[in-house]
């Protein structure tokens, strides 16, 4: 008979694939330890709340300190004399990148503008005027001159948005 014979397999180092590559004795992941808090970060985390809060208070009072009705880029003119108003808007005329003077108008051209300024050039020269800020109706057949930004048109000839306007005599 065949003697059996025992095969005895023997444990084998872990080689690393590249020979030069490292072999950590120690394992890469950590078990994660809970600590406690300490007084060093309790009285961080208090001082942050801190921070945070006299921060937002400083913005809340700041903001909550400006006179009712007042504008947040400037006043409105007016005439004093309790009659109608001279000027209007907001900002100094130097502020604007656009003037026109010329009679105002009401009415704008295909849904452009709210009324125009006419110059005596022609209808194709009328300046067709949009504001947000001033009330245009309060000027209509005066002559004026307005301060605003253009803006682009697909109708008008030139649409600017009125910041200022004030009336020349």
């Amino acid at each position: 008979m065949e003697e059996k014979q025992k095969s005895v397999l023997t444990p084998v180092s872990p080689q690393p694939v590249r020979p030069d590559a490292p072999v950590f004795d120690k394992p890469l992941v950590k078990p994660i330890t809970t600590k406690k808090f300490n007084k060093n970060t309790l009285l961080m985390v208090l001082a942050s709340v801190l921070v945070v809060v006299l921060g937002v208070t400083t913005g809340w009072f700041l903001a909550g300190n400006k006179q009712a009705g007042s504008s947040p880029t400037g006043s409105s003119d007016s005439s004093s004399s309790g009659g109608s108003a001279t000027e209007a808007g907001i900002g100094d005329e130097s502020s604007y990148s656009s003037t026109a003077e010329g009679v105002l108008k009401q009415g704008g051209i295909k849904g452009e503008g709210t009324h125009y300024i006419d110059r005596g050039l022609g209808e194709g020269k009328y300046v067709y005027l949009t504001s947000s800020v001033v009330d245009l109706d309060s000027f209509v057949d005066k002559k004026v001159q307005v301060w605003g930004e253009t803006i682009s048109a697909k109708y008008a000839s030139w649409l600017i948005d009125v910041g200022r306007i004030k009336v020349v005599d």
